[in-house]
């Protein structure tokens, strides 16, 4: 439908009764197989790092501003100075059956008044990697966003050369907007930046695909999926 102004110019809809949204709490998002909690550097530090080990390339840190860490101390020393603020809110995700930190990932350029907000700083290291609770992790962080926040928009953006996340980013439900040439410098080299969201008309048939997928029965005796979680958020595009 399209909205006018006196003048007759085509404007956006109106939105009555909007109001700017809560900043997220630092409180824990459970679920089945995985707990996504805000990060404690003293408490999930040497859990990740230990996870991180098993990445002994370092692969999973190319497209990150920061890392690798040579050792313990220096990732506890960047973790003590760079994530305990209000925005980028980190948090530590923890594998349901260990207990133990095994990815992190944030919310960032929070913005309450126009009710947007973007999910970074991804580091799922390689026991997260290609797990339900990866893909569970990413579904609790947008049910708070949209449901129990009430965000109208949510941001994903990457290195447009980083292949794995831009993946990553369709098969979870984001719609590629765009691509920001020459937006960054990190690690001396410049980064065009790929651009995807989710709004939120998108979460309802969004949330229905991820539970969908979720659900224990998606999922054979040797753990390996009956559905694609692709063709299931594709659908619901």
């Amino acid at each position: 439908m399209e909205h006018t102004n006196s003048l007759m110019q085509p404007i956006g809809p109106p939105l009555p009764g909007w109001t700017p949204r809560p900043r997220p709490p630092r409180e824990a998002m459970v679920g089945r197989t995985c707990r996504v909690e805000p990060l404690q550097p003293d408490r999930h530090a040497a859990d990740l790092y230990a996870a991180n080990s098993a990445d002994a390339e370092g692969r999973g840190w190319t497209y990150l501003p920061y890392g690798p860490f040579a050792t313990l101390h220096d990732y506890l020393a960047w973790m003590e100075a760079k994530c305990l603020g209000d925005d980028p809110l980190f948090h530590a995700i923890v594998d349901g059956a260990t207990g133990r930190a095994v990815g992190v990932a944030s919310y960032l350029r929070i913005d309450p008044g126009n009710g947007v907000i973007e999910v970074g700083h991804l580091r799922f290291s390689p026991l997260l990697q290609r797990t339900p609770a990866a893909t569970e992790a990413m579904y609790l962080m947008m049910r708070r966003v949209f449901e129990e926040l009430g965000y109208r928009r949510y941001e994903w953006k990457c290195d447009a050369l980083n292949a794995g996340s831009r993946a990553a980013a369709a098969r979870l439900g984001f719609r590629f907007e765009g691509v920001f040439r020459q937006a960054t410098v990190y690690k001396g080299r410049s980064r065009d930046t790929a651009w995807y969201s989710i709004i939120d008309r998108e979460w309802p048939a969004l949330r229905a695909a991820f539970e969908r997928w979720l659900d224990p029965s998606n999922f054979d005796a040797s753990g390996r999926q009956r559905q694609r979680l692709s063709a299931l958020t594709g659908a619901a595009g």
